[in-house]
């Protein structure tokens, strides 16, 4: 089936192909923005091919060395899991960051003053000096449904990224995504230099969300998914109420891994949530999730 697109009521576009779901929104002049849409159309109807054709090693563990694969998004999705090889990760891990990566990439030009690239929930974005967006988070999808397709969903906390911060990717992971988890975050989302990057550390950080409790239920990857690069990993399918302690145990595992990437340049930003709690980088408690999440702890500062 070959890649299709639609103009949204609000002037964003939506690109899809295959599992590749796009939400692109962007200002600036008409004629600019004009151009950047159809350039990043041009590039995103050879993406899946692209993709597909490297798929069993994309699929391979990433190991030193130098990276085995070709085409340009596949290895950003390398480079970006690269960090992480001493764990089990694919280049998978990245796949959606990568893909928003790389269409953004068309709203780089004169006229365009932002943009983003919304794939699934990990974003790209471009920023002209002086300008900023706003992001909105919904910390657990499994709550929000919304009454149609592509339609905006009221978020659990918002947050300003302004551009003069080396910001311009923001991704989420968690064990009730449209991803496979290891541990029980329902939602870590995670800020850094680029969405690759955020998206292959928003999946390490949702990882470290965990704790050990027999009520968990975990299966192996491949009875879930058949076609899971994870294979016989087990990963989280079900996780009852947990006692406060329990999740705020869980949430401290993924903070502290979640400042190690914010000291090693890696990551400039993240929050964790689980269970309605959350914490963030320089947070040192979980708190409630009614109680909202200030700027300050979401814009890019170094909490290392």
């Amino acid at each position: 089936m070959p890649a299709v697109r639609a103009r949204l009521p609000d002037r964003r576009w939506h690109f899809q192909h295959g599992p590749i779901d796009i939400v692109i929104g962007a200002d600036g002049e008409a004629g600019a923005i004009a151009a950047a849409h159809e350039d990043a159309w041009r590039r995103f109807a050879t993406i899946l091919d692209e993709l597909v054709a490297e798929l069993p090693a994309l699929r391979r563990p990433v190991r030193d060395g130098d990276c085995p694969l070709e085409g340009t998004i596949a290895r950003r999705m390398w480079r970006a899991c690269f960090p992480y090889r001493d764990r089990y990760v694919t280049a998978m891990a990245a796949v959606a960051g990568a893909v928003a990566e790389e269409l953004v990439a068309a709203y780089d030009r004169d006229g365009v003053t932002r943009a983003y690239v919304n794939n699934g929930g990990d974003i790209a974005l471009h920023l002209s000096p002086d300008t900023n967006l706003r992001v909105g988070l919904c910390a657990d999808l499994a709550s929000h449904v919304p009454r149609q397709a592509h339609t905006a969903l009221a978020p659990d906390l918002d947050f300003e990224v302004p551009a003069e911060l080396p910001v311009r990717g923001v991704a989420t992971s968690g064990w009730r995504g449209r991803s496979l988890s290891l541990g029980i975050a329902d939602s870590a989302t995670v800020l850094a230099p680029t969405s690759s990057q955020a998206d292959a550390a928003a999946t390490m950080i949702a990882n470290a969300v965990d704790v050990a409790d027999a009520r968990i239920v975990r299966r192996p990857a491949r009875d879930v998914r058949d076609d899971s690069d994870l294979v016989d990993i087990p990963v989280t399918v079900e996780v009852p109420k947990l006692e406060p302690a329990l999740v705020g145990a869980a949430l401290a595992a993924g903070r502290a891994r979640a400042r190690e990437l914010v000291a090693s340049g890696l990551v400039t930003s993240a929050v964790m949530v689980c269970q309605g709690w959350y914490m963030t980088t320089d947070g040192a408690t979980p708190r409630r999730l009614a109680a909202p999440i200030m700027s300050h702890s979401l814009r890019g500062r170094n909490t290392s």
